[in-house]
């Protein structure tokens, strides 16, 4: 079993990251038996399918490689890398383009979304973006990739695209791709904003009270608690209690999804308490989880030597992994090298 998964390094990691990926890439490598393997890349590469800041990407790339290995990703236990150090995963993009088929990306829908009106002026980078992404986890033989609602259709299309190229250029008992199968991490938690329980939270909110920070320290995460948008009702019972309270929900289940609890168990406990009682417990748990990983990302951000060592240890061992797989590709397309 092998496992790939990747995020694009974006800056200012808060608790809906942390809940909804990150920790269950931890639990995932923690869990690996012998012989099993995790690969967690930060998709650089992918990036730059949209306008960016070169000096932002280089600090985010860091600054994620941070927060990861202060949530818990061990580097001894899983290969941590950036895509950018393993030139394999644009060299194999581009072998695949041969195979992938414009029908197929045009009907992919996050273009769509992403090029809204302006599809003449996208770029080429974001349409063959499922392409990159194909070879992401075709390179490694992945067994399995995590795949949330949102990148399902990608992971058929990097199947069709390995299933076409092995019928074009592979025998049936030789082929030079495995198909990989999704994983439905567990249900991840839907954290919403502070201020509007009606949406997801967000670093681009232009209010930082919108969201806790994964370096928010315990005066700052009491602040936003406290300050937390609610409604004048104590808490109910039972969750059916919390319908048409979206603000309410959302701070039971970010007490639920931290605690590990289910929403009925945090009801049993603070059901018909106000939230002057159940806001300082909230902000009390936060504190207490995220203190940990603040200190550790803060001394990770100033050594900046023992993150450039993680990435390149890690992208040693993603080259010699992804290496067999690009040469064999090499050899079935016919080419001489």
């Amino acid at each position: 079993m092998r496992v790939v998964s990747g995020i694009q390094p974006t800056g200012n990691l808060h608790l809906g990251n942390y809940l909804g990926a990150i920790r269950n890439w931890v639990r995932m490598q923690d869990e690996m038996a012998e012989g099993q393997e995790c690969l967690f890349f930060l998709a650089d590469l992918h990036a730059i399918s949209m306008p960016h800041d070169p000096a932002e990407l280089k600090r985010a790339t860091l600054e994620m490689t941070a927060a990861l290995v202060a949530c818990g990703i061990d580097a001894q236990k899983s290969v941590l890398f950036n895509q950018a150090q393993v030139p394999h995963h644009a060299e194999l993009q581009w072998l695949l383009n041969g195979t992938a088929r414009m029908g197929w990306l045009n009907r992919m829908t996050q273009f769509k979304d992403k090029s809204g009106k302006n599809r003449e002026g996208a770029s080429v980078g974001l349409f063959t973006y499922p392409v990159l992404q194909a070879a992401d986890v075709l390179l490694y033989q992945t067994t399995h990739v995590p795949v949330g609602e949102d990148q399902k259709q990608h992971l058929e299309l990097a199947r069709d695209i390995a299933q076409k190229f092995n019928n074009d250029f592979a025998s049936d008992d030789a082929p030079v791709f495995t198909l990989p199968e999704p994983i439905s991490p567990p249900q991840a938690a839907r954290i919403m904003s502070l201020r509007d329980g009606s949406k997801k939270m967000s670093k681009s909110d232009p209010s930082e009270m919108s969201r806790i920070e994964l370096v928010d320290d315990a005066d700052t995460v009491m602040k936003k608690v406290k300050k937390a948008k609610t409604d004048p009702e104590p808490l109910p019972s039972e969750s059916a209690g919390l319908v048409g309270r979206p603000e309410a929900l959302n701070l039971v289940t970010i007490y639920a999804a931290v605690s590990d609890i289910s929403v009925d168990d945090v009801l049993r406990e603070y059901g018909g308490e106000g939230f002057g009682k159940f806001k300082p417990a909230l902000a009390e748990l936060l504190a207490e989880t995220l203190r940990p990983i603040s200190s550790r990302f803060n001394e990770l951000l100033t050594d900046r030597e023992a993150l450039d060592a993680i990435l390149a240890r890690g992208a040693s061992r993603a080259r010699e992994l992804g290496r067999p797989t690009l040469n064999a590709t090499y050899a079935a397309l016919g080419f001489v090298r």
